[in-house]
């Protein structure tokens, strides 16, 4: 019985990404919520844990939006935890309020992706919590760190910076 492997055709990498200015990345991914009851505590404030609920969920479709579905960098065998977080918390949010998680990609280096994160209420007026993330690009099989990232998420973070850019 052989096995078949199943080799899709790889692009070279670009190169691109590494080569990108930190001004790029100026512009916010928007990704709109809603305190539910369920993201509070007793007291009907978000839960802090939520906030990091609400962020990945940013992170996700400012990806999907670009065109890399998670779903695809884990059958190219790629996974992108995080690897280090820093957050603010600057005031909480009561349930039913509405409120704008803001994200952008701020640098890559290598295999690691940081990323800044600013939740804010609908207006802009207030600022309920600060943040900042850095994900390192693993090979789900091998268990490790990947030495490059995949060429088609390195080409579609490219055209993340070019279209927040813009």
């Amino acid at each position: 019985m052989s096995q078949e492997v199943n080799q899709s055709p790889q692009l070279p990498p670009t190169g691109a990404i590494q080569n990108l200015p930190l001004l790029a990345f100026e512009n916010w991914f928007d990704y709109p919520v809603r305190a539910q009851p369920h993201h509070t505590d007793y007291a009907g404030m978000v839960w802090h844990g939520s906030y990091l609920t609400w962020m990945e969920e940013a992170r996700v479709e400012c990806l999907r939006s670009i065109g890399i579905e998670f779903a695809d960098l884990v059958a190219l065998g790629c996974d992108l935890p995080v690897v280090e977080l820093s957050i603010r918390y600057h005031r909480p949010i009561q349930m039913g309020v509405s409120a704008v998680v803001k994200t952008r990609m701020m640098d890559v280096s290598g295999v690691r992706i940081n990323w800044d994160y600013r939740i804010q209420s609908a207006d802009g007026q207030e600022v309920y919590v600060t943040a900042q993330v850095t994900l390192v690009a693993v090979d789900r099989e091998k268990g490790k760190i990947m030495r490059q990232l995949p060429p088609t998420m390195e080409e579609a973070l490219a055209r993340l910076a070019a279209i927040r850019g813009a």
